[in-house]
């Protein structure tokens, strides 16, 4: 009787230990079968410059993918110029839920498209560029793909039409103009930059109880008559930058109460307004501005601290 105990529980032993190898052997297989979509809304078309290359052009947004356990999903937006993904390339990839890329990128992109700005070329200056979102599972495991996204990208064709302005540049003096000062030594010139729009990109220098915040634009280098202050553009109407003020001195001159710093100051003949912005490129050049030190130039001297730019 008790051999048959011993025995009995011997059996037991072995039946015990192949359930558990059994169960260890079980293999949990996750579905990444489900639905697969951009979420974000796509725009009718994608006007692209290069002065907005640094800008957002698209973010791609999705759900997260549906699977029967917790793991870990990959996803990556591809690429495609010829639309069916047989040039497919991969320009981003994360774990999250979004993926952006900018202006610059999508220039890129129009650029392998064999797309240009030149109207002189037979090449196209609209396209498309085809985009899908990949997932898969663990290390490449089994993956899905989205529905195609087809974006329509446009590269704006230069046009020789001459911008018209009553005058072609506008000229502005003052403390406030780092440049410049109440000299006419190197005053800024606002450029002619589209109808009736004056531009420059200036230093502003912020009121401190002086008259180191005041300055007013002139029509005519050199001539002080040709003046044209704060009141000159408020009694004709014109909205002005609630950074710009009238000193009310005795020449009621424009004061920035702003914060000193570089600005992008724009005149408005058309729609009456004086803005101000943050710098831009102006006009199409090699670089963006050039910059000058020297004793001759009044606001740095031979430093880097406020070199004049053009």
């Amino acid at each position: 009787m008790k051999k048959f105990s011993i025995l009995g529980l011997f059996i037991f032993a072995l039946i015990s230990l192949n359930s558990c190898k059994t169960e260890d052997d079980v293999v949990f297989v996750t579905d990444n079968n489900g639905e697969l979509a951009f979420t974000n809304s796509f725009s009718a078309e994608y006007v692209l410059t290069p002065q907005t290359s640094g800008n957002l052009g698209e973010r791609f947004t999705w759900e997260d993918a549906s699977v029967d356990v917790p793991t870990n999903i990959t996803y990556q937006l591809q690429k495609s110029i010829t639309g069916d993904f047989t040039d497919a390339e991969t320009v981003g990839a994360t774990t999250g839920n979004e993926i952006a890329i900018t202006i610059g990128d999508m220039l890129g992109y129009a650029a392998e498209a064999g797309l240009d700005s030149d109207p002189e070329t037979e090449a196209p200056n609209t396209g498309e560029v085809s985009f899908r979102l990949r997932s898969f599972i663990g290390d490449g495991g089994e993956e899905n793909f989205s529905s195609t996204a087809s974006l329509t990208v446009v590269l704006p064709e230069a046009t020789d039409v001459t911008a018209v302005c009553e005058f072609d540049e506008l000229y502005g003096v003052g403390h406030a103009l780092s440049q410049t000062r109440w000299t006419w030594d190197n005053s800024p010139k606002f450029v002619c930059s589209g109808n009736g729009v004056y531009k420059a990109n200036v230093h502003l220098t912020a009121y401190s109880g002086n008259d180191d915040g005041n300055f007013r634009f002139f029509t005519v280098p050199t001539d002080w008559a040709s003046g044209r202050n704060y009141p000159w553009y408020a009694d004709a109407g014109y909205t002005i930058d609630a950074n710009l003020v009238n000193a009310q001195d005795g020449d009621s001159n424009f004061r920035f109460v702003g914060t000193t710093g570089e600005y992008l100051l724009t005149i408005d003949d058309v729609n009456k307004t004086i803005t101000l912005g943050e710098p831009e490129a102006i006009g199409t050049c090699e670089f963006d501005a050039l910059y000058t030190v020297g004793a001759a130039i009044t606001q740095t001297g031979w430093t880097w601290d406020n070199p004049a730019d053009y």
